[in-house]
């Protein structure tokens, strides 16, 4: 997707539609840019996006729209060159972009299901009641859950450390709406800033790094950004926190058998995700899809081992004399890795796959190959990177990101981690400028909200503006790298 002034121009092509004849080209591939079926099919993709921002109001899911989206752009493509007599070549780009899509949900599913198996096995509830239990003050629980986001969101996804953190806060300080709203925000802020400099951290570095763009490790040049992206503004709010004790509700949560094991196994799939890339030049979904196998066969160890843990733990708990625990032992499920997949947010799965066959027709139009001339060519991609950061705040990062990649320009590795550092941060700006903000809004309703995030924007986009000029300072080396 573009950036602001695109969907400006957009919608003004809408209206030429009106008045413009079709006009294609008659050999070769067709230039769709400027005919009536490319103008339906860009007033279909606005509308489609328009009901994908109104999503908590509407209270529509955000797949249902791009995936009706996808498919009529799609049959109008495959309808005009039918016509001219070269459907191979339509069908192929499809079954091309399909394929890109494919390897990202094979990797991000492997993923969600580690995460889910994890939550399952109350490995996040055990660190939530971990902190409560400790009773930290106010301005230590503000920075505790902010560093905890910036530094767990690059191993799991920023979207789920920032609900596992926003629950620990609700929970210390439950009718304090003024500073779950300032914990919030400063959630949003680690949770995105610390996604940006690792390839799992976000969906963007990860579609960055398996096109083979930017290598692992180089992602880690950002980390001193993505800090400064969070520092500045979590500095200047932590001035405007309390420094008193909340009174919170103790609990006592007991990990389930296999969750560290579990996390070690994760980290072992990420380790062969980046070995098959890195060594054999192998997509990284192969040791994702790898990966996975390891976690069944260690679904099939809990299953058949469970019977002897529970004898063990009932015995203990009978010469105890623990009836809480006797009752907890007998509503014990086994651990299915399928529940797991069942679980794994498959809206968002498929509201990717409608985003990417939307942009990949869209761009197979000619539509992005004229918005990289104007944006790379005509800007520069430093202004163009900065700008569509900042667009990322109002449109969702995946398609900013994935209709970059689809543009190709011509640019150093240091531009490829600017756009990287850009589209996973500047959603911070807004509420609804990323999933994280959007998961909050309703976890944390009233207390967290659009215009209590937006009193703090101009402090985020110091944070924004500062992470930009550290990066071009301090990796000046990389921009000078191509290919």
């Amino acid at each position: 997707m573009p950036q602001t002034f695109a969907l400006t121009s957009v919608l003004a092509g809408v209206l030429l539609a009106l008045f413009s004849p079709q006009t294609f080209a008659a050999v070769g591939s067709m230039d769709l840019t400027d005919s009536g079926v490319g103008y339906v099919a860009l007033t279909v993709f606005v509308i489609a996006y328009l009901l994908v921002m109104g999503e908590e109001k509407l209270h529509l899911r955000k797949s249902k729209p791009v995936l009706v989206a996808a498919g009529i752009i799609w049959m109008m493509i495959g309808w005009v060159y039918v016509q001219g007599g070269m459907s191979s070549e339509s069908e192929s780009a499809f079954r091309h972009t399909l394929l890109e899509f494919a390897e990202l949900m094979l990797f991000l599913l492997v993923a969600m299901t580690y995460i889910n198996a994890l939550e399952e096995r109350r490995l996040f509830d055990v660190l939530r009641a971990w902190m409560v239990r400790k009773g930290f003050n106010y301005k230590t629980l503000f920075w505790m859950t902010g560093i905890l986001s910036f530094l767990i969101s690059p191993i799991a996804d920023n979207l789920t450390t920032a609900l596992l953190m926003c629950a620990v806060v609700t929970k210390m300080a439950p009718d304090d709406n003024r500073f779950i709203n300032l914990c919030c925000i400063n959630i949003v802020i680690a949770a995105n800033a610390g996604g940006a400099f690792s390839p799992f951290g976000d969906i963007t570095t990860l579609m960055v790094w398996q096109a083979g763009i930017v290598q692992f490790q180089e992602f880690f040049s950002l980390f001193i950004p993505a800090l400064v992206n969070y520092g500045i503004p979590a500095l200047i709010m932590s001035f405007f926190v309390e420094n008193r004790k909340p009174h919170a509700v103790v609990e006592e949560v007991e990990l389930k058998r296999g969750a560290l094991r579990i996390m070690t196994l994760f980290l072992f799939t990420v380790a062969t995700a980046v070995a098959c890339h890195t060594f054999l030049h192998l997509p990284p979904v192969a040791g994702m899809m790898m990966g996975l196998g390891y976690l069944q066969f260690f679904g099939y160890f809990l299953r058949r081992t469970l019977p002897g843990s529970l004898a063990r733990k009932r015995a203990l708990a009978e010469r105890a004399g623990d009836e809480a625990a006797l009752r907890r032992l007998g509503s014990v499920v086994p651990f299915d890795v399928f529940n797991r997949v069942a679980r794994a947010e498959w809206d968002t799965l498929l509201f990717f796959y409608g985003v990417v066959m939307c942009v990949g027709g869209l761009g197979f139009m000619g539509y992005l190959a004229m918005m990289s001339d104007i944006l790379y060519n005509g800007w520069g991609p430093t202004f163009a990177n900065v700008t569509l950061g900042v667009a990322s705040a109002l449109i969702d990062n995946i398609p900013v990101m994935f209709a970059v990649l689809t543009m190709e320009p011509e640019m150093s590795h240091g531009q490829w981690l600017l756009i990287t550092l850009t589209a996973g941060t500047g959603g911070s700006m807004l509420s609804i400028g990323s999933a994280a903000g959007v998961a909050l809004m309703g976890q944390a309703r009233g207390a967290y909200t659009f215009f209590g995030h937006l009193k703090w924007t101009p402090v985020i986009a110091l944070g924004y503006i500062a992470s930009i000029f550290v990066h071009l300072w301090l990796n000046v080396e990389s921009f000078n790298l191509f290919g």
